[in-house]
């Protein structure tokens, strides 16, 4: 077996259940999960529709390209939202199974095992995906900080140019999970020459682009800020994104990869043998998914005025803000993050996640410590009514 297989760390979620164990949460409360980022919103009934009539697809072996409609589709989608010139859906779009398995493909693909010592750098507390590609294509995972007193910004300082020198690949989250900070443009624009003068290429997580309160600002992408800073063949860049969360599809599994063409070459060659194809009923969903906005305006309408009630409500027990964006709340608590997560578990059946599970021990402390994040995936009334429950439980601390 392969032996770097024994580096993984257990799965947040695996680390939760045995938190949990031997708990009987109180029968007087139904159970409320705000632990995982899942959208519970309906999936778009035009979707479905899409999918359902084109089943015939079945009957055929999909293309790892994936068909002429659906990236030109994802290469418009991209045009209109970063107010950009479209990319060549030729050669700069590539379809994928949803954003997770793609950015530990990507790994796989960019990662020279053979150079010494190479390094992946990851922030902080992060997206475990991130850990567990860099160890199995043989790297190190280097990680950078995302605390409160930095602004829960990546500090690309805090590495020397000894280790720069060893980073192949910077995989960044914005808006971050689980901070919703969205990196800005001067923080791309020292990325970028971070990226020039050492050579590596830059991985953007932007599955939570499409999740902000505010339609007048827009999270700024990857892609936008090469192009703002005059970058315009995205050159060692690749941005990811995901209907997912968008258009709250998460088990349709279906996303992009978009950016510098000569990597996407090289991408499509490793998933060409990595059996990772998206099926043509699949593909015909997501094209009519990437033509309409309409509905994730509504999506977005119906989280806003999550944020607007419950983040009022917990910030008077607990130390939180609105993020950038995205669906998390993250949020510092009265007492060890674990034990918080584990009493209100037991006393009142909400279920967050502890912070600590999403980080990783650097320089003697866990940056994630202290703090749970609340995904805010649930109804509006059952997101107010799990609110209501902490302020409850943070009253008995």
């Amino acid at each position: 077996m392969n032996p770097r297989l024994s580096q993984l760390h257990p799965y947040p979620f695996e680390k939760l259940r045995q938190l949990f164990a031997g708990i009987e949460p109180p029968a007087g409360f139904a159970e409320i999960r705000l632990s995982i980022g899942e959208p519970q919103h309906p999936t778009p009934a035009f979707i479905k529709q899409a999918l359902s009539e084109n089943l015939s697809g079945l009957a055929s072996y999909p293309n790892t390209l994936g068909a002429d409609a659906l990236r030109g589709a994802i290469a418009e989608w991209i045009a209109r939202r970063y107010d950009i010139p479209a990319p060549d859906a030729a050669t700069q779009v590539l379809p994928v199974l949803g954003s997770r398995e793609a950015l530990f493909a990507f790994a796989q693909t960019v990662v020279d095992a053979a150079r010494p010592q190479p390094l992946v750098v990851c922030p902080n507390p992060f997206y475990q995906i991130y850990e567990g590609a860099a160890l199995l294509a043989g790297a190190a995972p280097a990680f950078l900080e995302t605390v409160p007193e930095g602004g829960f910004d990546m500090n690309f300082d805090s590495l020397g140019a000894e280790q720069w020198r060893r980073v192949q690949l910077v995989y960044v989250c914005t808006p971050g999970n689980p901070t919703g900070r969205v990196m800005a443009l001067d923080a791309w624009k020292k990325l970028f020459a971070l990226s020039d003068e050492y050579g590596f290429v830059i991985a953007s997580d932007e599955c939570y682009s499409e999740i902000y309160v505010d339609e007048a600002a827009k999270p700024l992408g990857g892609l936008e800020a090469a192009y703002r800073l005059g970058r315009k063949d995205f050159r060692n860049l690749v941005m990811f994104s995901s209907l997912s969360k968008r258009s709250n599809v998460p088990g349709l599994r279906s996303g992009f990869v978009a950016g510098d063409a000569a990597a996407l070459k090289r991408f499509l060659l490793y998933r060409t043998y990595h059996g990772s194809a998206m099926g043509m009923p699949v593909q015909a969903a997501s094209t009519v998914a990437w033509q309409d906005e309409s509905h994730v305006r509504d999506n977005r309408r119906q989280y806003a005025e999550k944020f607007a009630r419950v983040t009022p409500l917990l910030a008077g027990k607990l130390d939180t803000r609105m993020p950038d964006a995205g669906f998390y709340l993250w949020a510092k608590t009265p007492i060890a993050d674990t034990e918080f997560a584990r009493r209100l578990f037991a006393a009142r059946n909400v279920v967050v996640l502890p912070g600590s599970f999403l980080g990783r021990e650097v320089h003697g402390r866990n940056p994630g410590s202290g703090f749970v994040r609340i995904a805010l995936v649930a109804g509006v009334e059952e997101c107010l009514d799990a609110a209501g429950r902490i302020i409850d439980f943070c009253n008995t601390l």
